[in-house]
């Protein structure tokens, strides 16, 4: 198999599926833009704002991207190249596009409210209470997760971390034209990228290097920061900027694949059970949910969509662009880290590791994790698919600093993005209080003290650095969160949409949910024990927070079928 074949094969059954399963979807729904959307009926200046189509999508892809379509793959190539681009394509297009596209249009039928707000509404209170719990430990594991992605980066390659602060100074300035001088938007956008292509010059030229616990620190206050001012002083003109930074990368890796016809050196196939997760064999099934995330199915997508998303959608029409068009585009850059380490990871990693790569299955981990730790081994094989065709003229330097800043770009959105919603997450939840206790509910669901709160616990657990166990435990609520959204949209399509064909949605949500709860068993009997016996405080708070997750999934398939039989009854 060569780059090119599956490259080809890619984007044309995305680009099919797109109008196909999309357009399906959006007939289904009966989206009309004669409907007045949240982000215009609730418009408050500061998180009900209406967004132009290309500026939010912008933010939505590089909320929902993230660090997680580039990682999970890298992880995932252990079981070799065929099982990961199965997972991602088939998982993208009929599960992970679908929860999307459904949880951002049943958000802005419920006023911009949370998936699980809606959860609350259509099943049972209950359900709501442990739909936000889930959540927020989601949140929190999401901080944990890409804060130590982020760190990490930062260290291996200073020039990215100086380039992004760089980028932060060019949004805030793009900020300012677009919505406060109210500068034309064609202009303000080429000042724009002008300024994101002298950013990764300034952040080349001049590197900044700091050790683990500074940058963790650094990224502690960023995230309470970002997350507490106006979604249009940071937020929109940041993302947007990030939209084109993935754009040049994704046509300059589309371009490498397509003409460097590069054999694939990886294995199809390893085995069943190469050794990934702390050390363990690890099993395609049930276990690729915790490896890929993003690049398949998230349930983080739901809480973006359906948190910040929703709110500022301009019409309902925008959705299948943003929604479903966002989750393709995301499993198209998977696509991508796939191909590049297929083609050129195996020979850089042999290059580093010489006789100790004997088996790609048996070794691949350990050996990309001592010398290209986590999303430092796509970098490298990008750069290298690059090098290899006649874009080699483009300096390397600056291809791996390209490459570097996908990864750090979407995950400090995805980090501030993280905060900002666990910070509705816990106005929600308190929202009892506000008649027991009214001083303590306004203290903490103030947005600065509810901002610190989710911020304090993820990247303490980013201290620890126990990547191996933070990745598979926020892949673990992740996922669970998605097959829940799916089972939340199949009951709002019945009850409020009146559909006829609600499988599109109860089919992938009963997959995965089997999937995941399989997944969190091994992760518990299989991998916990040695963490809790190597690193007790990481490995008890994991541990405790996947039984509690165990439980509350439990109650709420429960409360499902309670609800799917009972809506049944009535129909009869």
């Amino acid at each position: 198999m060569t780059t090119t074949v599956i490259l080809i094969i890619g984007f044309l059954l995305y680009l099919l599926l797109y109008f196909v399963y999309g357009k399906r979807l959006e007939r289904m729904v009966g989206a009309d833009d004669c409907t007045p959307t949240p982000a215009h009926q609730y418009y408050d200046g500061v998180d009900y704002i209406p967004a132009k189509k290309e500026v939010l999508f912008g933010h939505h892809f590089a909320s929902i991207a993230g660090a997680a379509p580039i990682i999970g793959p890298v992880l995932a190539m252990a079981w070799g190249w065929a099982p990961a681009i199965l997972w991602v394509w088939l998982g993208n297009i009929f599960m992970g596009a679908v929860h999307d596209y459904l949880s951002v249009t049943a958000s802005v039928r419920y006023q911009g409210k949370s998936i699980q707000f809606v959860a609350s509404d259509l099943i049972t209170s209950r359900t709501g209470r442990n739909f936000y719990w889930l959540v927020f430990f989601l949140l929190v594991l999401v901080i944990a997760a890409f804060g130590a992605v982020i760190a990490g980066m930062f260290i291996h390659d200073p020039s990215v971390a100086s380039s992004y602060i760089f980028i932060i100074a060019s949004a805030l300035i793009l900020g300012v034209m677009m919505y406060r001088l109210k500068w034309n938007f064609v202009l303000s956008t080429v000042i724009g990228v002008i300024l994101l292509g002298f950013s990764l010059y300034l952040g080349i030229r001049v590197p900044i290097t700091l050790g683990w616990n500074s940058w963790i620190l650094i990224l502690f206050f960023y995230i309470i920061i970002a997350a507490s001012i106006p979604v249009n002083v940071l937020l929109q003109p940041r993302d947007y900027l990030n939209s084109y930074l993935l754009y040049a990368g994704l046509i300059i890796g589309a371009v490498a694949a397509l003409v460097s016809y590069h054999r694939f050196t990886v294995p199809a196939f390893t085995s069943f059970a190469p050794v990934i997760s702390h050390g363990k064999p690890t099993p395609f099934w049930p276990a690729i949910v915790l490896i890929i995330a993003c690049g398949s199915l998230s349930g983080f997508h739901s809480l973006v969509g359906s948190g910040t998303t929703s709110k500022q959608i301009d019409c309902e029409t925008d959705i299948l662009p943003i929604g479903y068009g966002c989750m393709l585009a995301e499993g198209f850059l998977s696509t991508l880290v796939i191909i590049s380490i297929a083609g050129f990871g195996y020979s850089l990693l042999e290059a580093r590791a010489g006789d100790q790569l004997s088996s790609w299955g048996a070794d691949y981990t350990r050996l990309m994790m001592e010398h290209y730790p986590k999303a430092v081994m796509f970098t490298h094989s990008y750069s290298a698919m690059v090098k290899s065709t006649f874009l080699k003229f483009i300096p390397q330097k600056i291809v791996t600093v390209l490459a570097g800043m996908w990864v750090a770009s979407f995950a400090l959105t995805t980090l501030d993005t993280t905060n900002r919603l666990a910070r509705y997450t816990i106005s929600e939840m308190l929202k009892p209080m506000r008649e027991s206790a009214p001083a303590l509910y306004r203290m903490l669901s103030n947005k600065w003290v509810a901002s610190v709160i989710p911020a304090a616990v993820g990247m303490w657990l980013a201290w620890s650095r126990n990547f191996t166990i933070l990745w598979p435990s926020f892949s673990t609520a992740n996922q669970l969160i998605a097959s829940i959204t799916l089972l939340t949209t199949t009951v709002w399509l019945k009850k409020r949409v009146k559909a006829g064909n609600m499988k599109i949605a109860l089919i992938p949500a009963m997959i995965m949910w089997v999937t995941v709860t399989g997944a969190i068993i091994w992760f518990g009997v299989a991998v916990l024990p040695s963490t809790i016996a190597s690193n007790p405080a990481t490995g008890i708070a994991v541990t405790l927070i996947e039984v509690i997750m165990f439980v509350l999934n439990g109650i709420f398939i429960y409360d499902f079928f309670k609800s799917y039989r009972e809506e049944k009854q009535v129909e009869a």
